[in-house]
């Protein structure tokens, strides 16, 4: 394990505020946040730091040793990070942001190059998101599902679309016929015979949507997983096989004729789609320009505004 200076720096802020919320507020980070670090250098340092009451964190001996070596230094990093500050002609601020590969490409990935501030783009889960956010290691996340962290708020601005979609050269002719009956079960079935294409990290498009238009489990194994969806229209794209992706990213791939949609289901399946930030941040000019550049982007027919 590498001692990691922000441990010492909560660290710090806890000894000189007394609370965890305190330093929380102090670090602009969430009190989890804070809880995290500590613990981190407690297992580092392999002492109790603080002993814990419901009204103030009083350091321990090895707490008050601690913070007498940290303090000079910790001081003297302080004055070099604000003489930089002064000499520098414009500051840039990082802003770190947690989002899907596809989102981003569609969004993000134009103007990066005209951001007046660093940018760090992390992929992942939805849920280790929802916890970096809440922990300072994002300061804004795209995501289409809410978490329950109290530091955390959301805010809703488009939804998007998950439909069926096939390859340019597949024959759907036989599924149109059979979606055109009221009992979808032999649609159901045909589809289970084709080729399918998915990702691992975006099944539940498919789960969900079965689950919503076929009242049932899909109990069949896609015969290609690939990194990401933008993969799978390539693969699709003037060939045979079926997926069930997000309108917005194949609108281009469909107009062109490369790939076909096939169905919208019985009642589409949409996704509200969320602005994930912390409640306290000293970046919301940054936020809240990116967010503007994501509603901008998803002021189209397949992105309806919320």
């Amino acid at each position: 394990m590498v001692l990691n200076l922000e441990w010492l720096r909560t660290f710090k802020a806890i000894y000189e505020t007394g609370t965890l919320s305190a330093a929380a507020q102090e670090l602009f980070i969430s009190q989890p946040g804070v809880s995290l670090h500590l613990n981190s250098l407690e297992a580092y340092t392999g002492h109790k730091l603080f002993d814990r009451s419901p009204r103030k964190m009083v350091p321990t001996e090895q707490g008050k040793v601690l913070y007498n070596f940290v303090l000079d230094p910790l001081r003297k990093l302080e004055a070099v990070e604000q003489h930089f500050h002064k000499s520098s002609k414009s500051e840039r601020p990082t802003i770190s942001v947690g989002m899907c590969f596809e989102t981003f490409q569609y969004t993000l990935e134009e103007h990066i190059a005209s951001l007046p501030f660093n940018l760090i783009i992390k992929f992942g889960e939805y849920p280790q998101m929802q916890q970096d956010l809440d922990n300072g290691l994002l300061d804004l996340i795209v995501t289409p599902q809410q978490g329950q962290q109290q530091n955390l708020q959301y805010k809703p601005f488009s939804k998007e679309r998950i439909v069926l979609i096939a390859g340019g050269q597949t024959d759907t002719e036989p599924l149109i016929d059979l979606f055109a009956q009221p009992n979808k079960s032999e649609a159901a079935n045909w589809l289970k015979q084709q080729i399918w294409y998915s990702t691992a990290a975006d099944m539940e498009h498919l789960k969900n949507f079965w689950l919503k238009n076929f009242d049932q489990h899909p109990d069949f194994r896609p015969n290609y997983i690939v990194p990401n969806i933008c993969s799978i229209i390539r693969c699709l794209s003037d060939r045979e096989g079926f997926s069930i992706v997000p309108h917005f990213l194949c609108v281009e791939a469909i107009e062109t004729g490369q790939i076909q949609l096939v169905w919208e289901g019985n009642t589409p399946l949409e996704n509200t789609l969320y602005f994930g930030t912390r409640k306290k941040t000293i970046y919301q000019k940054e936020i809240e320009q990116l967010q503007e550049l994501f509603i901008s982007k998803w002021k189209a027919p397949e992105a309806v505004l919320v």
